[in-house]
């Protein structure tokens, strides 16, 4: 049996999560009796190591992080917890006896939105907390509404995916979304299709400028995914982050109505369908699973339906019939 996630068993409905990280344990003891006096979870690591898997278990609200400890110190911890979309938004708050100017530069540039000054004061750690803790509910707000957004799409045959533009990284992704890059281009997360990331990347100066590029389109039998850039989520550094929303379309219903319509055999329809799609007799036969003189003795059955002697004419009735069915159909 699978062990529950920390973070699937904490009452964030109530309290926040506090992740408090120094190598002395009076040091936590303190911030601890103070910390849950305030009506905080608070959880504890004397390691760098630990604290970055108590973090990817946890997910805290807010991480205060001793900066001096032996092994990995603070500024690479911050640095890693950064580097992990998983954690990179969670604030860091340092506690550093040290006041050197190069020191509180170092802890601001590895990823940390404050620091503390040893010894640590309780109520000022806890001022400093809620100023930080106001900013971080607003965006997990923000972003449990955009979340909720985003998975209504696929209730409508819309998927979506995040993609950041400086290394190609896909940061997000819809239920349906997972499901559809897996089986049209065999990747999971956190890769983006090539293809898709070479698209984005080639029309970005395009869609920077309010410009709506071309979308993207690939074939899988009768069905079709197609990616449109909705719009941008993250800043502009790097190229940012994209939403980018995919759906796919299947002309098995195409299909259906020209059997129906010209009163064709399922096989005789999926035959008409490719040469309406400029495949040749030998590409149909590779498509279809059967031989070349097959599709050919098929073809002969539709040209007499129809009334018609060549693949063009039996393309064209096909296409003007779809149309009248299907406007978006692309032949």
């Amino acid at each position: 049996m699978m062990p529950t996630p920390i973070d699937q068993t904490l009452d964030r409905a109530n309290s926040d999560v506090v992740l408090v990280v120094d190598d002395v344990p009076d040091n936590l003891a303190v911030l601890h009796d103070a910390l849950d006096e305030s009506g905080y979870t608070v959880l504890v690591a004397t390691s760098g190591e630990a604290a970055l898997q108590r973090a990817q278990q946890a997910l805290p609200d807010v991480v205060l992080l001793d900066a001096m400890m032996p092994g990995m110190d603070g500024f690479e911890v911050a640095r890693r917890l950064k580097a992990e979309p998983l954690t990179a938004h969670i604030p860091i708050i340092f506690m550093t006896g040290l006041t050197e100017t190069e020191h509180l530069v170092a802890a601001l540039e590895s990823g940390g939105v404050d620091y503390v000054t040893k010894p640590i004061k309780p109520k000022e750690v806890l001022a400093r907390m809620n100023v930080h803790l106001q900013g971080a509910r607003r965006a997990r707000q923000e972003a449990r509404q955009a979340g909720q957004a985003r998975n209504a799409l696929d209730a409508f045959g819309y998927a979506s995916i995040t993609v950041r533009v400086s290394d190609g990284r896909l940061m997000w992704q819809t239920a349906l979304a997972r499901d559809l890059l897996m089986r049209y281009f065999g990747t999971s997360a956190p890769v983006t299709p090539a293809p898709v990331v070479d698209w984005l990347r080639r029309h970005l100066a395009e869609a920077q400028a309010a410009i709506e590029p071309p979308r993207l389109s690939f074939d899988q039998g009768s069905r079709r995914i197609t990616f449109r850039l909705h719009q941008q989520t993250g800043d502009s550094e790097g190229g940012g982050d994209w939403l980018i929303v995919m759906q796919e379309v299947s002309d098995e219903a195409v299909i259906e109505a020209m059997s129906f319509s010209f009163k064709l055999t399922a096989r005789e329809a999926e035959v008409l369908y490719w040469v309406v799609k400029g495949k040749i007799n030998r590409d149909i036969a590779d498509i279809l699973g059967a031989s070349p003189a097959t599709i050919k003795k098929h073809l002969e059955r539709v040209f007499a339906k129809l009334g018609v002697e060549t693949r063009t004419a039996a393309a064209a009735m096909a296409m003007n019939r779809i149309r009248q069915l299907n406007p978006q159909f692309e032949g």
